[in-house]
């Protein structure tokens, strides 16, 4: 995603769910093929592959102005048989309708709640006045919960978490950015017990009150243990400097959208990690982790052992960050380190990683540093002009010098609440441009980062890069790639210590990489258009074997998500989203109650950029507008298969 100043194409991320119904369970004896009545005598799951579709153009403007898939699954077997699956979309909802609460009344798809759970109302527009609600739905997870009973649901309960990131704009066009509090819901799912088919029953808001509200909330993950892991990214700057976040400015307009002033938020509240915990009627609990670092959270991925995370850093002069928790299944202590490159990463070589420990915490002795009222200048300085004293360290954030200077005993206040400036202070190579999604193989040991652009801090020469930090390539490409670490046992930090964890990333190569155009194509595509572009949500399916790819690109006229399988290093188009929009609330989950699902959703359609969407602008915006609430809507829904394909499963 690109920083708030520039367009959140790459900025909207949507969130729901996109079951691919019948492609059966590991994948054999639980889905499909049960269904089909072959019972013990069903052939085992070899493989799965992805037709590639051609593009939509202008000839079909409708398919450019929705969701849009014409590629097909093909399931291989031990037999040799295969069983080929015609992908189609289906919403569960547009955000901006309403949907059932459950208990026989409605609630607005995607609206916004104060600190008190009042509706937020847009009133910027008179006689116009109504409630708040996004059209940026994000990070996604779908689970289930042992024992789980919601009424009205017939088949099994299935769960999905979903969250809204920003609104684009009020009724009077202007820009609400980082100004309302992200909401996030519970969609309580009917499962249809022959076909996989997924229902909305019930629309839960989560109740965020207790953790002061939630903050730009972007990609999600599920941990191992079966809980939604949020995000909040682009922390607000406490020392109001540029430096890798939002402005107190925009702090101040979320604050009076949540608390009804602009003085109560704190910024040392956000740009933290939420964990949501469902229950079993659909509601849920939520927390934040304060021991996990502040910085740009994207989506983080917990590995094999239930303790080690990979995290991403959506930031310019960002970096690779890990965290190690003290225990399994618990994130609320353990370790934060940044990586630092040792050997040249660029678009050829592998580049090998040494682990900066920045310190250790529980969240509790980090809020409570927090409640007990600590400032930004109570720990460390922060200067934008040199002072010429070598007390102080140069760093560079945010293509922006700084000279940087910890209080005495302020070591820890400095690694947890401000985690950009201690690790670039440390050494940490704080020299990515928008690390985005984080996921992980678990069978080769190997995690995948998506590199949004590979410009600025990235290139050799330019003003906020580092060549010192070992992230150097001779020129930009602005369409960005796909990194991937190798993970090993037996590593030690920078104190000399062991770390704790069997799944530390040692190196990183690019695996995959866009490629800019010198001249835009027939359509406006500033980038290759059957390549990736601007790398986004990244998902691993460990039966299929398959890296999904969802794009947030200002260089795409419509925004892809891709399928790459890393056993035959295909690549294939699977779904394009509205013209405008960005893919977005990826996930992939193997396996539920047999069947096996992709959630992939949209966020922001319509968002015109220039001269990206010059040329195809004048025929997609009325259509867009039409089909979604004059661009203030977008869905959540899930990749399915056709009508036809589902009577195939029954």
């Amino acid at each position: 995603m690109n920083t708030p100043q520039i367009s959140r194409r790459r900025l909207i991320q949507a969130m729901a769910g996109a079951p691919l119904l019948p492609l059966a369970s590991s994948l054999a004896s639980a889905g499909l093929l049960t269904a089909c009545g072959n019972g013990s005598d069903s052939p085992n799951f070899v493989s799965a592959s992805f037709s590639n579709m051609a593009a939509p153009d202008l000839s079909a403007p409708e398919n450019m102005a929705t969701t849009y898939t014409a590629s097909t699954l093909v399931a291989t077997f031990d037999d040799k048989s295969t069983r080929s699956f015609e992908l189609a979309y289906q919403p569960f909802f547009i955000t901006g309708t309403e949907v059932p609460d459950g208990q026989g009344g409605t609630l607005l798809a995607g609206g916004y709640y104060d600190i008190h759970n009042q509706p937020i109302i847009d009133s910027s527009v008179a006689g116009s006045e109504r409630q708040f609600f996004s059209d940026c739905p994000d990070g996604s997870s779908l689970l289930t919960v042992d024992g789980a009973s919601v009424a009205g649901v017939k088949g099994n309960p299935v769960f999905a978490v979903v969250q809204f990131e920003y609104t684009t704009r009020n009724q009077a066009l202007a820009s609400m950015y980082g100004q309302l509090p992200s909401p996030i819901a519970v969609l309580s799912l009917d499962q249809d017990k022959d076909t996989g088919k997924l229902s909305l029953v019930k629309y839960h808001n989560v109740d965020t009150s207790g953790v002061k509200g939630l903050w730009i909330t972007c990609g999600a993950s599920l941990s191992p243990w079966g809980t939604h892991l949020s995000s909040e990214e682009y922390e607000p700057d406490a020392f109001d400097q540029g430096a890798n976040g939002s402005s107190l400015a925009t702090l101040q307009a979320f604050s009076q959208n949540l608390f009804g002033n602009s003085s109560t938020a704190n910024p040392y509240d956000y740009g933290h990690l939420p964990e949501v915990t469902v229950n079993k009627d659909g509601t849920a609990s939520i927390a934040k982790h304060y021991c996990m670092g502040r910085i740009s959270h994207e989506l983080v991925q917990v590995m094999g052992d239930n303790r080690t995370v990979l995290m991403g850093d959506d930031a310019t002069n960002g970096g690779l960050f890990m965290f190690v928790a003290d225990k399994e299944t618990d994130l609320s202590s353990g370790t934060l380190y940044v990586a630092r490159y040792t050997t040249e990463l660029n678009a050829t070589s592998s580049a090998s990683i040494s682990w900066i420990k920045l310190g250790s915490a529980t969240s509790a002795e980090i809020e409570t540093l927090v409640r007990g009222g600590i400032q930004a200048s109570d720990i460390m300085e922060s200067l934008t002009t040199d002072p010429a004293d070598s007390s102080y360290t140069q760093i560079v954030i945010s293509k922006k010098k700084l000279w940087v200077k910890v209080k005495p005993d302020m070591e820890k206040a400095a690694a947890f609440l401000e985690t950009h400036r201690y690790a670039a202070m440390m050494g940490g190579s704080l020299s990515f441009t928008k690390m985005e999604g984080t996921t992980v193989n678990l069978k080769d040991k190997k995690a995948y980062s998506a590199i949004s652009a590979i410009k600025d801090s990235m290139v050799t020469g330019k003003s906020s890069n580092v060549p010192a930090l070992n992230v150097n390539f001779p020129a930009a490409i602005n369409a960005g790639g796909v990194l991937e670490h190798t993970m090993t046992a037996g590593v030690k930090d920078s104190t000399g210590a062991a770390i704790n964890s069997e799944w530390v990333p040692t190196s990183s190569q690019f695996i995959l990489l866009g490629e800019d155009l010198s001249t835009a194509d027939a359509l406006g595509n500033l980038a290759n258009a059957d390549k990736i572009a601007n790398p986004d949500n990244l998902k691993f399916s460990e039966e299929m074997r398959t890296l999904f790819i969802g794009e947030d690109s200002g260089m795409h006229v419509n925004n892809f998500l891709w399928a790459y399988n890393v056993d035959t290093q295909t690549l294939s188009r699977v779904l394009s989203t509205p013209s405008g929009a960005e893919s977005t609330g990826l996930h992939a989950v193997d396996k539920i109650n047999g069947w096996t699902y992709v959630m992939s959703n949209f966020q922001h359609p319509g968002d015109w950029e220039s001269p990206l969407h010059d040329i195809v602008k004048p025929v997609l915006d009325p259509i867009i507008r039409t089909n979604y609430d004059d661009r203030f809507g977008a869905a959540v829904g899930y990749l399915t298969a056709t009508s036809s394909q589902i009577e195939l499963s029954k």
